[in-house]
C-alpha cells in the first residue's frame, strides 16, 4: 500500500526499512509497534523517550504475557477478541503468538468461532481493518479493493487461494505453504535485483549510459526475462515435487515416520548441524570477501554430497542445518564429508535422532536445540552423535563409534552420552 509507514530502501548489508513515522505515531501503527520490545537505542531513535515503561521486554516475554492473558479469557468469543486486540497493537507479536500456537488458536480466529464474531460484529467493533465491501453496494467494490490497494491481480490471487481451500485443502497447512512460497520467493526477486544491479546496472554506469536510456534497457530485459524464467521455475518445481513425493512415500512404506512421530505436524527425523571452527578468527585474518568464497565453497559442497534423501532445511552465515529420515546414512555422509576440510577452518558435525515439529519449511522442538547443542561441544573434524543415533542405526559395520561419556549440554538438566564417529577402517 502507498501509505506504508515505512519505506524499503537498498543498503550494502541487504534490504531495510526506513521508518516515516515517529513518537506516539509509531506506537499507533501496528506494523511498526513493538511495545515495550523497543530497544532503548530504538527509543531514541523513533522518538519514545518517556512514551514506554522504562524496562525493555523481548518479543519471549511478550509472547509469555499475552498467552497467560489469551488462557485467562473465559470463553472461544473473548478469546478472540483478546487476539483481536493484540493484532491491532503489534502485528509482528499477533502474529509469532500464532504461529507458535496454531493449531490451538486456529478455530478461535476462523471457524467455528469466526461465526459468532460476525454474528456480534456490530456490537463488538473496534479498530477498522482490511477493506469492507458492501451488498447494498456492488458498483463500489472495485473503489474499495482500489482504495485499500488492491488491484486485479490481488483479487485474482485470491480467488486462487479460495479454490485450493474449496478444493479441500486444511487451512492449517494453507497458511503455511503461503508463508513459504512468500519467503522463497522474496528471496529470489532479493537475489533477482542484486545480480541485475551487480552485473547489468553497474557495468551500463561505468559505460556513462543516460539514465533515461539505461532505465528503457532495463525494463526491456526484464520484460524479455520474465517470460523465460516462469517456464523455468514450473519445471524446477515439478522435479522436486515429484522428488519429495517419492521420499515422502518411500518413507511411510519403511515406517520411518509411522505411528511413532508422536501427533499432527510431528514426525521422527535425524537432525544435523555443520558448521566452520575458527570462522570468526579466519574472516578478521583473511577479510570478509575471502571469507564469503569460503562459506559459499562450503554451502556448495554439502549440497552435492549429500544423500538423496537428505535435505538442506536452512543455512545461517557458516552454520548449515540438514535432516533425514536415515540417521544411518546421515552418519557415515559427515564422517565422509569432513575428510574433503584437511586446511583450516574446519567443518564440525553434531547429530541427534528424534522428534521435530514440521512447520513454515523449518524444523522445531527440543531435539532440535539438542542437535544444535551437541555441534557446539565438537572439536574441528569431528563428528557428535548422541545415544538415540547409535540406537537408531541399524547396520553400524561401516561405521566407527568412539564413547566419550556423558556430557553436560547447555540449556538442558541431564547429561547426553555423546559418541565420536567416524568412517570404519
Amino acid at each position: 500500500m502507498s501509505d506504508r509507514p515505512f519505506e524499503l530502501t537498498w543498503t550494502p548489508e541487504g534490504m531495510v526499512a526506513r521508518v516515516r513515522l515517529r513518537g506516539s505515531s509509531v506506537l499507533s501503527s501496528p506494523m511498526l509497534n513493538r511495545g515495550t520490545a523497543f530497544t532503548q537505542a530504538e527509543r531514541k531513535a523513533l522518538g519514545l523517550t518517556g512514551l514506554l515503561p522504562d524496562g525493555v521486554s523481548t518479543i519471549e516475554g511478550q509472547l509469555r504475557r499475552v498467552y497467560a492473558q489469551y488462557l485467562r479469557q473465559p470463553d472461544d468469543l473473548a478469546k478472540s477478541l483478546h487476539l483481536g486486540q493484540v493484532r491491532s497493537r503489534n502485528e509482528v507479536l499477533f502474529y509469532r503468538l500464532l504461529t507458535e500456537h496454531i493449531h490451538e488458536m486456529l478455530p478461535i480466529v476462523y471457524t467455528p468461532t469466526v461465526g459468532t464474531v460476525i454474528q456480534r460484529y456490530s456490537l463488538d467493533f473496534g479498530r477498522p481493518r482490511g477493506v469492507y465491501l458492501s451488498v447494498d453496494h456492488p458498483d463500489q467494490v472495485e473503489t474499495a479493493f482500489r482504495n485499500y490497494g488492491l488491484g486485479p491481480d490481488d483479487v485474482e490471487a485470491m480467488r486462487h487461494c479460495m479454490r485450493i481451500l474449496e478444493a479441500g485443502f486444511p487451512l492449517v497447512a494453507f497458511l503455511q505453504l503461503v508463508r513459504v512460497y512468500a519467503q522463497s520467493l522474496r528471496k529470489i526477486a532479493d537475489t533477482e535485483v542484486r545480480l541485475f544491479h551487480l552485473y547489468i546496472h553497474e557495468p551500463l554506469i561505468r559505460d556513462g549510459v543516460h539514465e533515461l536510456e539505461m532505465a528503457t534497457e532495463m525494463r526491456e530485459l526484464t520484460e524479455d526475462l520474465k517470460p523465460m524464467a516462469t517456464p523455468l521455475f514450473e519445471y524446477m518445481h515439478n522435479r522436486y515435487l515429484r522428488f519429495f513425493i517419492e521420499q515422502d512415500v518411500v518413507g511411510h512404506m519403511e515406517s520411518e515416520f509411522g505411528a511413532d512421530a508422536g501427533g499432527l505436524g510431528r514426525i521422527s527425523v535425524a537432525l544435523c548441524f555443520i558448521d566452520l571452527t575458527g570462522f570468526t578468527r579466519f574472516t578478521e585474518e583473511e577479510g570478509d570477501e575471502e571469507a564469503l568464497d569460503l562459506v559459499e565453497r562450503f554451502v556448495d559442497t554439502v549440497e552435492a554430497t549429500l544423500p538423496p534423501e537428505a535435505t538442506i532445511v536452512k543455512t545461517i552465515g557458516d552454520e548449515v542445518m540438514v535432516v533425514s529420515p536415515d540417521p544411518g546414512t546421515l552418519t557415515e555422509w559427515a564422517a565422509g564429508f569432513l575428510s574433503l576440510f584437511q586446511q583450516r577452518p574446519q567443518p564440525r558435525v553434531g547429530l541427534h535422532y528424534g522428534q521435530a515439529v514440521y512447520r513454515d519449511g523449518d524444523y522445531f522442538g527440543t531435539d532440535v536445540n539438542l542437535a544444535h547443542r551437541v555441534v557446539t561441544r565438537a572439536l574441528g573434524g569431528e563428528v557428535l552423535v548422541t545415544d538415540s543415533v547409535m540406537e537408531a542405526i541399524r547396520e553400524k559395520d561401516h561405521l566407527g563409534f568412539e564413547n566419550i561419556g556423558q556430557v553436560k549440554l547447555k540449556g538442558f538438566d541431564e547429561p547426553r552420552n555423546l559418541c565420536r564417529a567416524s568412517l570404519a577402517e
